[in-house]
């Protein structure tokens, strides 16, 4: 009986210790983990500050030249060509004939005209004399009338038909194609010449929207051409989209003058806006931006709290990005933890 007793006494004894050993254990642990909620209660980020720089305001855009003036000269009437007075690479003037189509048939065809209407003109003659003697009635006169006109008009349109024998060009510059020879025989509407005006050329480039606002028609561009790294040449701008493409670019044209015609049509062009002006931009790392830089969302550090701000980004300088509004110069943005903050999420800087 007394032996039981000891072993009652004894099992109750090592029961009390383990329950002693894991209450002052878990009183341990939750010490610790309530010391590590105090510890990690900020979340680590990185900072850098919104600051002003000076930034070379030039943009550059490239795109390739193009003629002032691109003409396809054809022929007006039918006929064989008896005479080409221009080879490729003759520079010709507005007016300028060009070919000669054989106008022996349209010749012919002014003869009978003006023969038709000689006749009409005389019929009339003596309609009205033998109208005042009561000899024809007044509806007889009328018809020599309307006769004698209808003359007249042919003999009109075969006189301009037969001034169709020559093919012109209508704009000064230089034969890039001849399409005919001597015995071709052409049509109306046949394209015979093209003639491209290079005196000055036109650049065409796409320009961004955050660069577009600050170009204005008849603006000077600094243009240079990739085949002469050594020149540089001054050209105007002539012409802003007031629609962008599907890219948010908007298509800009440059008129450049070609003294010396070193520039030639389809050479690849470089449009420098701007000039040589800076200007002093607030600027803050890429790497604040959350997200893309197009969200325009960043997070600033603020008596130790990250606030959640909306900014207007301007234009992309590398690894910085320009910022129009929505901060100061001096603010502190997040530049690496972003990741893990809400509005107001208390945070710690770390270096």
């Amino acid at each position: 009986m007394k032996r039981a007793i000891i072993t009652v006494i004894i099992i109750a004894a090592a029961l009390g210790g383990i329950f002693f050993i894991l209450k002052n254990n878990k009183a341990k642990n939750d010490a610790v983990t309530q010391e590590a909620a105090k510890t990690n209660a900020n979340v680590a980020v990185r900072i850098d500050t919104a600051r002003m720089e000076s930034i070379d305001g030039t943009y550059a855009a490239n795109g390739t030249f193009e003629p002032k003036q691109e003409v396809t000269v054809s022929a007006e009437a039918a006929g064989r060509v008896v005479r080409v007075l221009v080879d490729e690479g003759s520079r010709v003037s507005a007016g300028q004939t060009l070919a000669i189509v054989e106008g022996d048939k349209l010749n012919v065809n002014v003869a009978n005209a003006q023969a038709n209407y000689d006749n009409a003109q005389q019929n009339l003659q003596r309609f009205e004399s033998a109208y005042k003697t009561g000899g024809v009635t007044q509806q007889q006169l009328d018809q020599a009338r309307l006769q004698f006109e209808t003359a007249k008009n042919n003999l009109r349109s075969s006189k301009l038909t037969a001034g169709d024998v020559t093919i012109k060009t209508s704009v000064s510059g230089i034969v890039n194609a001849r399409k005919i020879e001597p015995g071709t025989y052409v049509n109306p509407g046949t394209p015979a010449f093209d003639i491209v005006n290079v005196s000055s050329l036109k650049l065409r480039v796409n320009v961004d929207e955050k660069n577009v606002a600050s170009l204005a028609v008849g603006q000077s561009v600094d243009v240079t051409a990739s085949v002469y790294t050594d020149k540089s040449y001054t050209g105007r701008i002539t012409f802003i989209a007031p629609k962008s493409d599907g890219s948010l670019n908007f298509p800009v044209e440059v008129e450049v003058a070609n003294k010396g015609n070193d520039l030639r049509a389809g050479m690849y062009g470089t449009a420098n806006f701007g000039g040589k002006s800076a200007a002093s931009v607030l600027v803050i790392p890429r790497t604040a931006f959350v997200g893309s830089v197009s969200d325009n969302k960043v997070f600033v550090a603020k008596n130790g709290k990250a606030i959640e701000t909306k900014v207007v980004s301007g234009r992309n300088f590398g690894n910085n990005i320009e910022v129009l509004s929505g901060l100061n110069a001096g603010d502190q943005v997040i530049i690496s933890g972003q990741i893990n903050l809400l509005d107001q999420t208390a945070i710690e800087v770390i270096k």
